[in-house]
């Protein structure tokens, strides 16, 4: 399919600076532009790359200004924020792309007290479990199983190979990727001698309206009560989130983050990949922490930065670690030092 600079402008409330009628049917990366594709400059670490690049359209901020020449055969296109436009040209290019599927495939088993929209799909070898309820436009892909009592909302989508245990909720319009499990058992054990009590694990797993999961993620159901993702949240692959735990609207947190049971992160929060979080701490709104960190104590404070392990704030991580690339130096010093006392008691 292929779109217009001036169609795509008006799609994105854009200004087109050069042909508006030149067309593109693909998009490529602004160091392989390549004519007939879309290309955009979001990062001006990429900044160079625009003035010798071979696509036909690139989106740019507004403001941003050539430094020099650009192609002949280039036309920009001037947009409030080149990376949320691109994301915006993306989905519709992605809706225009995909075939819409409804109904139930053969293979597929569900439970005579199951309630599947006439609009949902259920794909091949998946099981819809007693008294669970898939809405409207909702899909459900090929091998996931869905046990009792959970219920899906409208236009929700779950990728194969996916496994929700009962009474999980899932909200409207979230994407749930391949191998999510969502409510398994918490990690609950009661010592006793030498040995551990397995403490049931009765609660649920709650996730709210408009919320990504990345692939192999796990949560875990409540013990008591419910583990909630709220509306927004972004969770990237290979994330373990704990029973109990609450994490506010909109918060984002990258790969192989472990977050331990009962904590409570605000809302717009961002939390980098592999980063370890301790279990019944509270983490306020909109604060950072960079990747690698390990977070082992609450963080009462809105917006703040933390980074190391353990972690602390980012402005002192820096400090701290300006002084620890010079350890080796020191120590060198300190040696030369000590050598040149121990000569000087000599004489």
């Amino acid at each position: 399919m292929e779109f217009s600079a001036g169609e795509i402008a008006q799609l994105l409330q854009g200004s087109v600076e050069g042909d508006p009628e030149v067309k593109v049917n693909d998009i490529s990366k602004i160091e392989e532009g390549r004519p007939g594709t879309l290309t955009f400059l979001a990062n001006l670490k990429y900044q160079e790359h625009i003035y010798d690049t071979g696509a036909s359209i690139a989106l740019v901020n507004a403001d941003w200004k050539a430094e020099r020449d650009l192609p002949n055969s280039l036309t920009l296109i001037r947009v409030a924020d080149a990376y949320s436009s691109l994301a915006t040209l993306l989905d519709a290019y992605n809706k225009s792309q995909r075939v819409e599927r409804h109904g139930i495939e053969s293979s597929a088993v569900i439970h005579e007290s199951a309630q599947v929209a006439d609009d949902a799909y259920i794909g091949a070898n998946c099981v819809i479990g007693p008294n669970s309820t898939v809405s409207s436009g909702a899909a459900i892909m090929a091998g996931t199983v869905i046990h009792h009592d959970c219920s899906i909302g409208e236009k929700t989508r779950i990728e194969s190979n996916c496994t929700i245990y009962d009474q999980s909720e899932i909200g409207k319009e979230c994407i749930i990727h391949a191998g999510v499990v969502i409510g398994a058992d918490g990690f609950g054990f009661a010592p006793r001698g030498s040995g551990y009590d397995k403490v049931p694990q009765i609660g649920k797993v709650i996730i709210e309206d408009f919320v990504e999961i990345g692939a192999n993620t796990c949560i875990d159901r409540a013990t008591i009560g419910a583990t909630v993702i709220k509306e927004g949240v972004k969770l990237d692959n290979l994330i373990q989130v704990a029973h109990n735990v609450v994490i506010g609207e909109n918060t984002v947190i990258a790969a192989q983050t472990g977050i331990a049971g009962s904590t409570k992160i605000g809302k717009n929060c961002m939390i980098g990949g592999q980063v370890g979080i301790i279990g019944h701490i509270e983490i306020a709104d909109e604060v950072k922490i960079a990747a690698q960190s390990g977070i082992g104590h609450a963080i009462p404070e809105k917006g703040t930065i933390m980074q190391g392990s353990p972690a602390i704030a980012n402005r002192d991580f820096k400090r701290a670690y300006v002084n620890f690339v010079k350890l080796p130096d020191l120590k060198e010093r300190i040696v030369k030092l000590e050598k040149r006392l121990d000569s000087e008691k000599d004489l």
